[in-house]
């Protein structure tokens, strides 16, 4: 299992209607790298140094995704997935879920 990966993932809308799952400090800072240039701002360098210092073992994981969960926010692509996705809900039955 690898050690960098969140206690919960943070859901982020990525554009064109894709909800993008980020579970780990590697998803984190491939998607900040990735932002726009012209989108970014103090928060998002917070969030930014915050999951760099945490690759280099400086700072907890907990303090990195809530700087990322926190630019999320500030950005307005985060997704609270906390209530279920029409996908996960099977059609026509009565228990709903998954169908294997």
């Amino acid at each position: 299992m690898n050690d960098r990966m969140f206690d919960s993932p943070v859901f982020v809308n990525s554009g064109n209607s894709l909800i993008q799952e980020i579970a780990c400090l590697e998803d984190a800072l491939e998607f900040l790298y990735e932002w726009p240039k012209n989108r970014r701002g103090p928060i998002y360098e917070t969030a930014l140094r915050a999951c760099q210092r945490a690759f280099d073992s400086g700072l907890p994981l907990t303090a990195a995704r809530d700087a990322f969960c926190g630019f999320a926010k500030s950005a307005r692509i985060h997704e609270d997935v906390s209530t279920t996705l029409p996908w996960m809900v099977g059609k026509g039955r009565k228990g709903g879920g998954l169908t294997a």
